[in-house]
Order: structure tokens, then C-alpha cells, then sequence
């Protein structure tokens, strides 16, 4: 099928765009790939320690033979419980290369934090520069510079993409991602939320709510909704960084411990072969285009509108939210999984998962087929499903979908558009998810209620001050401000408002996470207040216009009294909590040198 016209044009402007940082970025992936090996360039003090802690037969390997030797890179802890499952892959991988006369070593481990944990807490104001965290813990591990490929072993919200900056650093080496899978399906997603509406509303309490979240997150593995940690796992699906069908297959079990050790036979592969595959190679604007398209496709994460562009920036490749916009007025949306639906990933993988996204994109011409992946097989690969046959893994092609009030072919989507909007005016730029939006909430024009911190809202919830249509903007909560915190825990109060019929939107320079729902919430609203952006001018009763429908985002007061409003500044005690408490001061110099959310809120540039 010949490639869409719109995606053809907008990746050739991406190309284009990226032409300077792009061949800037390939020319120190050739010097860093035409070095001598480890063992030619390295002093001898130097090998001796980088292999004291190994086996001697090991040792022999990497010394004698000259063994190709596999850095893992791991994001395990037991706190997260996606994470929990990657305990064991280090003896798997180490075991399978033993076998194949290779050896590998944990070069590393990142910090991961879980925002399920910190959601609504000081600690999630270190959230999204923990991406950063883990990029530069990544580069650390790797900085030992004694491998010849490496494997990333990670699944969650910043854990993906800071893995994927990091490697990407590296960009001369093979690398595979191996994730771990989701938890088994608990309380349905529809049901957690209507109890957390009622425990907003005070109709049940503390004890009647923790039984019903310890029924949602139960045992190890991914939370089930299609969040920013499964749309990760999309993500790396559609840009061919995975063994294919990895995202979606449950921890534990013979398929999901072959899958690991098929991670390192894969990158294994591309070593012994001296196929020419390196992770910088593959990650070009096609693989970031598709990325993005899958994302659309499926209703991903708005929290990717910044991740993927620090990913692409990384690569010397720079998109935009233009880019995602041009993408979302194409790409149809194939896929209802909560919060877009009420399914959850154990029902999408059932019903056809990423292989038959991927192979209804490539064959409608959303995708990019002519793409490097690790496998050499190219990206139609990634159509397939594995499974055991006796002890080998095979792949079968996904074929049609088991349920399409889960996942649709293109000939008959849910929405003929993605389900990501841009939206400008006088308050700046901002990104709102439509997809799990009811149509007749596109467009929000109310009297605005000004909050300086989520917590206020909740004060003036609880005190029904907001009994009637409102934009509630929640400010001083860009990258700059706080670190730019989700906001999720705003979600229950103003969907109880909008189910009693009053039209209700969230204005926000913060996050809403992977979990935006039914409210419209226009997110990473640019610049920021703390910038000095317009957010900083609105007053109480201001009426705001919010249309997802012609992409507007304006505040309706005469433009002489706009351009003659002060700016606003961050009140003293909220620029002061931020600094400290909860490790928040270690994270000063980030807040001050964060760029902008659709410049990717990078704070190494």
C-alpha cells in the first residue's frame, strides 16, 4: 500500500526540519561505531576491574575469545509493580547468552518511581524530571563502555522514555527492549471510577475505596488501562525496538521467560551477524512518525506530546505538536481501551493488540514500512503474535479482531481522526484529548475559576463552590513552576460536576497523565504561568472558550484589557514549598533550565 500523502509530507518536513541536528547526530554514532573494540582501546587496569566481578568463565570470554558482551540496563524495584517481574531477567539473559558464547552484565540500574503512588502528593512533582534521572543514570550504566550491545528493561510512565533518551546517547550499539507485561484484569476500569466519583461526593468512604483500588492493582505486572506505561509499550511495538508482540504478554510463564531470552538472541543477532542496526540507525523520523501515528491511532497518552519529543530531539530529529495535530486529522482511531473505552489491555491483546494495529496502519498507508527494526525483517513483523509451540516460539499473524467494540480495522474506526487536538489563542498553546470526550463537550465556553494549586480545587469542590458551568485553570503547574506534576486526582470532582450537567473544562499548565478522560482538560498549556505565559493574566469570572472542534483556546476580554492585564506571579509560598521537602531542592537546577512541555520540558539542553 503507497504511504498516505499526509504522512509522506509531514515526515518529509520532519526530515527536513531535522536535517542539520540529524546529520550532526549520525556523524558521532559513525566515529563512536569505527572505533577499535573495547579490549583493543582500553587500558588493562581498565579491563581488569570492568571483569573482576564476573565468572572466570566469563572472564575467559570476554578477554580470550572476545566474546560479544551484553550491558543490561534494568529499572527493577519491588515498589512499582510493573517493575516487580524484571527481578529474574538478568539470570535469563546471562543464562541464554552463556549459551550462545556471549556474556552479559548489569551495567546498571535506573531509578523508577510509580505516580499511582505519588498521584496528588509533593512526590510527584519529581516525576517528570525523573526522566532525565533515568536518561543520565542510563548513560552512567553504559558509560563503562565495554559492551557490544545492550538491553533496556523497563515498562513504565518516564521509565521508557528516559531509557530511550539514554540509549539513545549510545547510539552506535544494538539494543532490544524488554518489558514485562500487565497484571492480570481486576476491578473493571469503569467500575474503579465510578467509585472514585463516589468517594469524591463523600458516598463512600476510606475503607469502601481502598478495597475497591486494592481490587484495580492486585499483583504484579502493568496497570491495565491504557495509560503512559502501555502506550510505551505501543510505542515500541510500532518503532520495531521490541521482540514483536512483547507489550501485552503477561509476567511469569514459559512465554514470557522465552520472549526475554529471545530479547538477547534478537541483539545477539545483530551483533553476530555484523548487521549494521544500531539503535541511533533505527530510531529515524520514519520510526518516530509511526510512533506517533500509533499513538493516535490507539488514543495514547497525552503525556507522549513530551516524552516523544525529547525521544526524537535525542536522535537529532525535532517534531512538534504541529506534527502530532497534521497526524491526528488523518489517522483514524482504531482502538477503545480505557480510559477511551471500557476495556483494558488484557482485552486488547485478546482481541487482536498491537500486531493487528500495526498491520491495519501499514496496509491502510499510515505507516512507514520501509523502516529498520531489530529483528532485519522490517516492520510488518510486528503484525504477528508469538506463542509456544512446545518449547520454540513461533508467530502467528494476529488476524481479524476478536472484538470490535475493542479494536476496529480502518474501514470501520471508531473516529476517522485521532483522538489528540491542538488548541491556540491568547492563552497560548495547549493539547486536549478528544477521545474519550462525548461529543457534545468539544466545545466549552464558561466563566473561569482561578486555582493556584490542585489542592484548592478539591477546597472548593468540597465546599460546592463550583455548582455550575466553569473552566477551572489550575496554574503554576508547568516545568518550570513544580516540575509539572499530573493532575489526575482532579479527575473524580469535575466528572462528578459534568455528570450533573454542568459544562465543565480544565485549563491546566500541568500534566492530566496517561489516565485524561471524560472531562475536556487542555493540558501543557505553553508558556507556562511561572514563564511569565497568559495563564498568569486570567481572573476569576473571565469567560474561557475551549473548542476541540476549530482548535481554539481563548479568553474572551477585550483584547485592549488583555494586553493591558499585569502578569501574575507565583504566590511566595508556593514558589518556596516547591523548593523544598521530599528531595524537591535537588531538582532546583531542572525547574530553572526546563524547556518548554512541547519543546519536550528538557532541562539538559
Amino acid at each position: 500500500m503507497a504511504l498516505h500523502e499526509a504522512v509522506s509530507d509531514i515526515t518529509a518536513r520532519i526530515a527536513e526540519r531535522s536535517g542539520p541536528t540529524r546529520r550532526a547526530y549520525l556523524a558521532q554514532l559513525h566515529a563512536d561505531s569505527t572505533r577499535p573494540p573495547s579490549m583493543d582501546r582500553m587500558g588493562c587496569a581498565n579491563i581488569a576491574h570492568a571483569v573482576a566481578g564476573i565468572p572466570l568463565d566469563d572472564r575467559f570470554k570476554v578477554i580470550t575469545q572476545r566474546a560479544p558482551n551484553i550491558g543490561i540496563v534494568t529499572a527493577y524495584n519491588d515498589m512499582l509493580s510493573a517493575h516487580a517481574p524484571l527481578q529474574g531477567y538478568p539470570a535469563l539473559i546471562k543464562d541464554e547468552a552463556r549459551k550462545l558464547g556471549a556474556t552479559a552484565q548489569v551495567a546498571g540500574g535506573v531509578p523508577a518511581m510509580c505516580d499511582g503512588v505519588t498521584q496528588g502528593t509533593s512526590g510527584m512533582e519529581l516525576s517528570l524530571f525523573s526522566r532525565d534521572v533515568i536518561a543520565m543514570a542510563t548513560a552512567v550504566a553504559l558509560s563503562h563502555d565495554m559492551f557490544d550491545a545492550a538491553l533496556m528493561l523497563g515498562v513504565c510512565d518516564k521509565i521508557v522514555p528516559g531509557l530511550l533518551i539514554g540509549a539513545l546517547q549510545f547510539g552506535h550499539l544494538p539494543m532490544v527492549f524488554v518489558p514485562a507485561g500487565p497484571m492480570p484484569s481486576g476491578l473493571p476500569n469503569k467500575e474503579k471510577a465510578r467509585l472514585r466519583e463516589q468517594a469524591a461526593q463523600g458516598l463512600i468512604g476510606r475503607e469502601g475505596l481502598l478495597e475497591a483500588e486494592l481490587q484495580s492493582y492486585h499483583s504484579p505486572g502493568t496497570c491495565t488501562f491504557y495509560g503512559t506505561a502501555n502506550s510505551n509499550q505501543m510505542l515500541l511495538e510500532a518503532m520495531g525496538l521490541h521482540v514483536p508482540g512483547t507489550a501485552f504478554v503477561a509476567p511469569g510463564g514459559a512465554l514470557r521467560d522465552e520472549l526475554t531470552r529471545e530479547a538477547a538472541r534478537t541483539v545477539l543477532g545483530i551483533v553476530k551477524s555484523k548487521r549494521f542496526a544500531p539503535i541511533g540507525q533505527l530510531v529515524d523520523e520514519r520510526a518516530i512518525v509511526n510512533a506517533m501515528v500509533a499513538l493516535l491511532a490507539t488514543g495514547g497518552s497525552t503525556n507522549h506530546l513530551i516524552h516523544w519529543v525529547a525521544v526524537a530531539q535525542s536522535a537529532g530529529i525535532v517534531i512538534d505538536w504541529n506534527d502530532f495535530s497534521a497526524l491526528s486529522d488523518v489517522v483514524p482511531l482504531l482502538t477503545h481501551v480505557y480510559p477511551n473505552g471500557s476495556a483494558d489491555v488484557n482485552q486488547f491483546q485478546a482481541a487482536g493488540g498491537t500486531g493487528l494495529v500495526i498491520r491495519e496502519l501499514l496496509d491502510a498507508g499510515f505507516m512507514h514500512e520501509d523502516v529498520l527494526t531489530v529483528r532485519g525483517g522490517g516492520i510488518r513483523e510486528y503484525t504477528r503474535e508469538p506463542e509456544l509451540a512446545g518449547t520454540s516460539l513461533v508467530w502467528r499473524d494476529a488476524g481479524d479482531s476478536k472484538d470490535d467494540t475493542i479494536v476496529r480495522p480502518v474501514a470501520s474506526p471508531f473516529s476517522p481522526t485521532g483522538g489528540l487536538k491542538l488548541l491556540q489563542g491568547n492563552l497560548g498553546r495547549s493539547v486536549i484529548k478528544v477521545s474519550a470526550v462525548p461529543d457534545d463537550r468539544h466545545v466549552i465556553q464558561a466563566p473561569a475559576r482561578v486555582f493556584d494549586s490542585q489542592e484548592a480545587l478539591h477546597v472548593a469542590f468540597n465546599a460546592g463552590e463550583l455548582e455550575r458551568d466553569v473552566v477551572c485553570v489550575v496554574r503554576w503547574q508547568g516545568p518550570q513552576a513544580n516540575g509539572m506534576p499530573e493532575l489526575h486526582k482532579l479527575t473524580p470532582p469535575l466528572a462528578v460536576l459534568q455528570g450533573k450537567g454542568f459544562r465543565v473544562a480544565l485549563v491546566t499548565d500541568g500534566r492530566m497523565s496517561g489516565a485524561s478522560g471524560k472531562v475536556p482538560a487542555a493540558i501543557h498549556v505553553s508558556p507556562e504561568a511561572a514563564a511569565g505565559g497568559p495563564l498568569a493574566k486570567v481572573r476569576d469570572g473571565d469567560v474561557i472558550r475551549v473548542d476541540a472542534v476549530n482548535g481554539q483556546l481563548q479568553v474572551l476580554v477585550a483584547e485592549a484589557e488583555w494586553a493591558a492585564r499585569p502578569v501574575g506571579v507565583m504566590p511566595d509560598d508556593l514558589r518556596q514549598r516547591n523548593g523544598v521537602g521530599m528531595g524537591r531542592g535537588l531538582f532546583a537546577g531542572m525547574r530553572r533550565h526546563a524547556l518548554t512541555a512541547e519543546e519536550g520540558a528538557l532541562s539538559w539542553m
